[in-house]
């Protein structure tokens, strides 16, 4: 049994959020605040040990105004079902998918309702509402003060009655009538059916704090205290009477000695008259506990030479964490072996497991959770693996690029509409994926892995033709900055600059559609002409004032040009800035200065011509022919590093510049807001959670179904 599907509505940022599961691990990218943490807190809050803890602030920003709407509609003598229904609610749809084939269903008995027998999942819905009978309690209020913010006013008293009007319900829902459901006697049949563990981004591994040295030796204690369980397994349990033996030999030694040196140390106060008749005389005894033994007293060294060992805070962090994370898992498999009834399946959160790791180890990482897994449950012979789901948020490209395409979730966080609220969309590569031609999936999951790529992390991104301007763009972008407006300056934006070639950054085109990620693709115009002097004509380099058309990929691709047509020169130099753009979209490539009408083929004849003075340019003649001609002779890397490092105050090129101020601009909103389906309380539904973008507008870019 293993979860399909998680629905997640009114939690912070995630709003109404739907994401696929993969069976073994599934990654979570994104940018900084997107909601990737939310998504682990809510599984702490519903099924972690402190137990359902919600505030007012956890309620979606969004949703949150329907406390007002309620209390209005209560107001007007609105029906208590009425009032319910207008009320938000926090709530996690959970698909489960199962075998029907296997006669004893074990926790996931109670969640299937249905009647159809080829039916192979089930929806358990859990969720934080109030009831009618709790109206009464929610709205305990009293009215604001005359001349007080009301609305402000409502929800500081709300911050003390929601608490104890809203609770937590349990709901199996029928995947095949979502009508048909039956609340279920508190959350005793959620807790058997799934277990979940959380390795936190922030595991205090630092030594600096002498309590924070024996993080690692910590973790002992928990599984002692695991292994002690009676539905441990035998050798467990085995174990862990054989350390209480050897601490009870401990004891008896302790008591037979050093209790008799403890005695001599009380004071003397038969000096006083005590004992007296009827005292009994004071007797020091010393007992040892395992658990706090373990947890309190046990620090892990590391083996060194001529007896001398290393401490734990003594070892590099990355190892620490590695360690910290395996004895973690360790922890999480006896505690679902030692369960009595073993939940359904096992949910496993980790956040940023790349801490402290150096690359190559965060590339390998996933495989070696499963790896990790499976010696684990090797040694339970006889019994069935671990089942366990991984759910891995992350900021490092090493860790999400080592994943396929189909196991990446990105979450998407942005302001989608006037008022400003910023909600999370999720973006399911396992959905999106399928309409990219297999080998240009294969091509960006391989490119993106060689090179780093941190496409799931930017804010925008620019896609670049060579090296050069690669080398070039952090001080192309500082002299453009110069005279833009502080709120839209480049450097103060996260922006990843890719090196992709003309040939190939078409192929990353729906890619940057799915993530509606701003991007900006600098490309050469590429002007080619036919030689027919030759037995068989054919298509050769020359400037662009003697090109027929373009050679350029990206640009072909760009504009839909048919296979075996060809877009001429002069149509291109047409092109308005609307026809180079497509939504998150833009391409540049070289367009003839201000008060000139010479255009550069490639980015160094560009350079010349939007910098005459410094190459020595004639004013005279075909200074297109001429710039084209010196650009032969130019060495692009000692170019490049000649603006990059030598060079001040030079001229951008116009097409790049005119590139970068539309990339320094807000990005457009996303596709479409968030469905709100289902999020308000009442009888359960199964909300689609609609979190697929709708077909762009038509335009002359070519078009994924992304």
């Amino acid at each position: 049994m293993l979860i399909e599907k998680i629905q997640v509505q009114g939690f912070r940022l995630l709003e109404d959020v739907e994401l696929l599961l993969e069976p073994t691990a599934t990654v979570i990218v994104g940018r900084n605040n997107s909601g990737k943490t939310s998504l682990t807190e809510i599984f702490d809050r519903l099924a972690g040990e402190h137990g359902p803890k919600f505030r007012l602030e956890d309620f979606s920003a969004g949703t949150r105004g329907k406390f007002l709407e309620a209390k209005a509609k209560r107001d007007a003598g609105g029906n208590p079902e009425e009032v319910l229904a207008l009320l938000p609610a926090i709530a996690v749809t959970l698909t489960f998918k199962y075998d029907p084939s296997v006669g004893e269903l074990g926790p996931l008995a109670p969640f299937v309702i249905d009647l159809d027998l080829s039916c192979s999942t089930a929806v358990a819905r859990i969720e934080y509402g109030a009831s009618s009978a709790s109206l009464a309690t929610l709205f305990d209020v009293q009215e604001a003060e005359a001349g007080s913010d009301a609305v402000a006013h409502f929800y500081r008293q709300l911050r003390e009655t929601l608490p104890r009007a809203y609770r937590i319900s349990v709901t199996a829902i029928d995947p095949t009538d979502p009508t048909n459901f039956r609340v279920l006697d508190g959350t005793g049949a959620l807790s058997a059916l799934v277990q979940c563990g959380f390795v936190r981004a922030q595991r205090t591994l630092d030594s600096s704090k002498a309590s924070d040295t024996a993080v690692i030796g910590r973790l002992l204690g928990t599984l002692f205290q695991t292994a002690s369980s009676m539905t441990a397994a035998e050798s467990d349990q085995a174990l862990a009477a054989a350390l209480k033996t050897s601490v009870s030999q401990i004891e008896q030694s302790i008591q037979n000695d050093f209790d008799t040196m403890v005695k001599d140390l009380l004071p003397a106060l038969s000096a006083f008259g005590f004992p007296g008749l009827n005292d009994a005389e004071l007797r020091p005894e010393t007992s040892l506990n395992v658990e706090t033994l373990l947890s309190d007293h046990t620090k892990i060294f590391y083996t060194g030479q001529h007896g001398v060992h290393l401490p734990e805070g003594y070892n590099g962090l990355g190892t620490r964490n590695l360690i910290y994370m395996l004895l973690q898992l360790e922890t999480f498999h006896k505690a679902y072996r030692a369960r009595s009834i073993r939940p359904g399946t096992h949910l496993v959160f980790i956040e940023e497991p790349e801490a402290h790791l150096h690359p190559q180890m965060q590339e390998v990482l996933i495989a070696q959770l499963n790896a990790a897994v499976a010696a684990l449950s090797a040694k339970y012979v006889g019994e069935p693996v671990w089942q366990v789901q991984f759910v891995i948020s992350t900021h490092s490209p090493h860790v999400a690029n080592a994943a396929s395409f189909e196991a990446v979730r990105y979450f998407l966080s942005s302001t989608q509409d006037a008022t400003g609220v910023r909600r999370t969309k999720v973006k399911d590569f396992r959905k999106g994926s399928v309409a990219i031609p297999p080998q240009d999936r294969e091509f960006l999951h391989q490119y993106m892995t060689l090179t780093q790529c941190d496409l799931y992390f930017a804010d925008k991104a620019i896609l670049v033709e060579g090296t050069t301007e690669r080398i070039l763009m952090p001080r192309i972008v500082r002299l453009v900055d110069e005279w833009l407006a502080p709120e839209r300056k480049l450097g103060r934006q996260y922006i990843t600059t890719i090196e992709v070639g003309g040939a190939y950054a078409h192929i990353f085109y729906p890619l940057l559609d799915f993530l509606e990620l701003k991007s900006l693709i600098i490309t050469d115009i590429d002007a080619v002409r036919i030689d027919k002097t030759k037995d068989k004509p054919r298509a050769v380099k020359c400037p662009c004032a003697e090109g027929e058309h373009s050679s350029n990929a990206a640009i072909r691709n760009w504009f839909s040009v048919p296979k075996g047509q060809q877009i001429s020169i002069e149509a291109l130099c047409a092109k308005t800035p609307a026809d180079k753009l497509s939504r998150y979209r833009s391409i540049a490539y070289q367009v003839p200065e201000d008060g000139s009408s010479w255009c550069g083929r490639s980015y160094e004849d560009a350079l010349i011509l939007a910098n005459p003075e410094r190459f020595g340019l004639p004013e005279e003649g075909d200074r297109g022919l001429l710039a084209w001609e010196m650009a032969q002779d130019l060495s692009k890397s000692e170019t490049a590093l000649r603006f990059a490092i030598q060079e001040a105050d030079w001229a951008v090129p116009k097409y790049i510049k005119q590139g970068l101020t539309w990339l320094s601009e807000p990005p457009p909103p996303p596709e479409s807001p968030p469905s709100l389906a289902g999020v308000g309380a009442g009888a359960p539904t199964i909300a689609a959670g609609s979190n697929d973008s709708p077909a762009e507008p038509e335009s002359s870019a070519p078009q994924y179904d992304l």
